[in-house]
């Protein structure tokens, strides 16, 4: 750093800049240590509400330390993905979650986040000491969701996804950790109040509790990280035509519902065949056209028999209606 150097403040207003320049929609910043969040990760686990996500119980989740030597503060920031597109009500066409429609959510954050930590460590020491940083999105053992509530971002709801003021929950959040002390932002406060929409709303009943999501009787996790052949009775009679995600809780949020507003990233826009895929259509996709629908996706991580087996039981199902 020149010899005019920045003061902490000063920085901290750079950093904020930078990362609204960069087009992300929102940015705090967080002590990078741990909170309540471990003691309730550890109880969630626990009681193996995980699922088979054996990711989710990484010793490191419960301590960032040991995710980054030297790290002394969270960089985080949040990225507004919602388009207006509606779900169809056709029973022959599959929903997709809101988060796959367009580009992979991890390229567009990762090229927004390698810019900002690029520029951090090319401002060169500050105080004495060579700034450094690491950058995650949604790919390390980091309680995201905690530290951006701590950032001042927003706050977890009932649904367990950060809601915000400003765009309800429709954000990816990303991280940038670094050695450089920065002064905290305030954390956000809750104001889901006594709402219980999105509990009442599911239709497996996945919230257990509020705050608290039962990957076993998420439909989101069994569309997505189940690769078993069969999807479960009790979600499949329940799947109301998702094929890839859930977005029940999220759409009746009345935060979302209010403060939704258009992302300005174009390369959220939706992919013409994830908005209303035929079911048909996902059944008979052959491993080629899987590849080309795709590429580029966040949900190229279902592969093809997933999708097949999703979309069969949804015309299983609604034969079984009939």
């Amino acid at each position: 750093m020149n010899d005019h150097q920045l003061s902490p403040q000063e920085l901290k207003q750079a950093i904020a800049q930078k990362a609204l320049e960069l087009g992300f929609s929102k940015i705090g910043i967080a002590k990078a240590e741990s909170g309540l969040e471990a003691e309730r990760l550890q109880e969630w686990l626990s009681l193996g509400y995980q699922a088979d996500m054996d990711w989710m119980a990484n010793p490191k989740r419960q301590d960032i330390t040991q995710v980054m030597a030297g790290v002394k503060s969270v960089i985080c920031v949040a990225l507004n993905y919602y388009t207006p597109h509606q779900h169809s009500s056709d029973r022959q066409v599959g929903k997709i979650s809101r988060y796959g429609w367009g580009r992979d959510y991890h390229k567009v954050l990762t090229k927004k986040l390698k810019a900002l930590a690029t520029w951090l460590e090319s401002l060169g020491e500050y105080e004495g000491e060579k700034i450094q940083t690491r950058y995650y999105v949604d790919t390390g053992p980091i309680a995201e969701k905690a530290f951006a509530q701590r950032a001042g971002i927003g706050w977890i709801g009932k649904h367990s996804n950060v809601i915000t003021r400003d765009y309800g929950s429709w954000l990816f959040l990303g991280e940038v950790l670094t050695n450089l002390e920065l002064e905290p932002d305030r954390p956000h406060t809750e104001h889901c109040g006594t709402c219980t929409r999105c509990i009442e709303a599911c239709p497996t009943g996945a919230i257990a509790q509020p705050f608290v999501v039962d990957a076993n009787r998420c439909i989101a996790y069994h569309t997505i990280e189940n690769k078993a052949e069969q999807i479960p009775d009790a979600i499949a009679a329940n799947l109301q035509n998702w094929v890839a995600g859930c977005d029940i809780c999220q759409d009746v949020c009345p935060w979302n519902q209010r403060f939704a507003q258009e992302t300005l990233e174009t390369d959220f826009q939706p992919f013409p065949h994830n908005v209303d895929p035929k079911l048909t259509d996902l059944v008979n996709m052959t491993e080629e056209e899987w590849d080309q629908h795709f590429t580029g996706s966040a949900l190229r991580r279902i592969k093809r028999d997933r999708w097949q087996r999703n979309a069969q039981t949804l015309i299983d199902k609604g034969r079984a209606v009939e």
